[in-house]
């Protein structure tokens, strides 16, 4: 392949932490900044120099190890493929600071949450005033990490960049990504790209031209979690495509203007089962929205399809999620043998959308609702004649 070029500018160390803990891959002092193509591509060994200089005169030594990281697509030995889509090689896993207040699972060796296993229940819990003002707190952030992943939704971008991205948002605003080692999920949020109905695991693959890619967002932050996602538009993407993104925004939107006390929460799964076949379109239904607090899932759950037998009654201090996954074909899924990729079992593509909501007296809030501030660029699948129409909920 091409030499690669120098990369003049290093990237300056952040934390006391992080430059007591490194020494100089050249020279064996202490180091001051990283090479930053080993940031990009979530290098760390070797990747820390002390000086400019240093770096300089190592380069032709230093710039082998990123050709380690092959970019190219990876493959399962005998497993058969729905869709065009592959995996790539993954980057390490990102380190969370020792200041960012964890949940019980991220230093579990299995990423068990021993507070969800305990908690059993289907018992709904109604919040108090103090944990429903933390649950907004925590939501507005999420919202926020969201966002930031949404600015640098383009062709080429890799999906390991975006959890990159993710990753720092979150602890940037002392939140720890809530999937990271949850039940072992490696990586800070799930990129789901086109036939990937969710899950997906962020890797080095490059977006192309014509994708769409789910990004779901989950934040931990003061004991309690947030959980949302957006599909977003790739490119130039086809008609079929768009309509399938479209529909599945206002799957989620026409749900939740339903919600309010003393509704049950298997109806919701007919409202969405509805609107989806308006389009001839699909509802997945292995996945589901989920209660969230101060644990990441919890009751209820609230299935997307119709006649469900899903238990329990909304009520005012209820706080869950709705995130239907809404398919261009078959509803039936399969699974990549990484235990965490779901498919679409035709291959044809999928699109999700996913809010956190509360339970009011009267209705329901939208506690990740998008803001002014939101993205509205080409990656909205809406046009940008308005602003961000059914962004929130009066």
């Amino acid at each position: 392949g091409p030499t690669q070029p120098f990369p003049f500018k290093m990237a300056e160390l952040s934390t006391p932490e992080i430059k007591e803990q490194q020494a100089c891959a050249s020279c064996k002092k202490p180091a001051s900044m990283q090479c930053p193509t080993c940031l990009k591509l979530g290098i760390t060994e070797g990747s820390f120099f002390c000086q400019q200089d240093c770096f300089k005169a190592y380069w032709s030594t230093h710039k082998a190890i990123h050709k380690k990281i092959d970019e190219g697509p990876q493959t399962f030995p005998g497993f058969e493929f729905t869709g065009p889509l592959r995996p790539y090689l993954q980057t390490p896993r990102r380190t969370v600071p020792p200041s960012v207040k964890r949940p019980d699972y991220a230093d579990h060796p299995l990423g068990v949450s021993e507070c969800e296993r305990s908690s059993k229940s289907a018992q709904i819990r109604a919040l108090s005033a103090s944990e429903i003002k933390r649950m907004r707190k925590v939501c507005q952030l999420g919202r926020e990490v969201l966002d930031e992943a949404a600015k640098i939704i383009a062709v080429g971008v890799s999906c390991d960049e975006i959890d990159r991205v993710v990753h720092e948002a979150s602890v940037a605003r002392n939140c720890y990504p809530s999937p990271l080692n949850y039940r072992g999920f490696p990586k800070s949020c799930c990129t789901s790209v086109n036939e990937v109905i969710c899950h997906g695991i962020p890797d080095l693959y490059r977006l192309r031209d014509g994708d769409i890619v789910n990004v779901d967002v989950s934040v931990y932050h003061d004991g309690m979690h947030a959980d949302l996602n957006e599909t977003f538009l790739v490119g130039n993407v086809d008609a079929n495509s768009r309509a399938l993104v479209k529909n599945t925004y206002e799957c989620l939107m026409l749900a939740i203007a339903e919600c309010k006390p003393g509704v049950r929460y298997r109806d919701i799964g007919a409202i969405i089962s509805k609107h989806a076949a308006t389009a001839n379109f699909s509802v997945v239904r292995t996945y589901c929205g989920h209660g969230i607090n101060d644990l990441f899932h919890s009751a209820p759950n609230i299935p997307h399809y119709a006649k469900n037998k899903a238990v329990g009654v909304m009520a005012p201090g209820h706080t869950f999620t709705i995130e239907p996954m809404i398919n261009a074909g078959t509803w039936n899924d399969e699974h990549w043998p990484d235990d965490w990729t779901a498919v679409t079992r035709d291959g044809k593509r999928s699109a999700q959308f996913e809010h956190t909501l509360l339970v009011t007296e009267t209705g329901v809030e939208i506690l990740t609702a998008r803001t002014k501030a939101s993205p509205c660029g080409p990656a909205w699948f809406e046009t940008t004649d308005k602003p961000c129409a059914g962004a929130t909920m009066e």
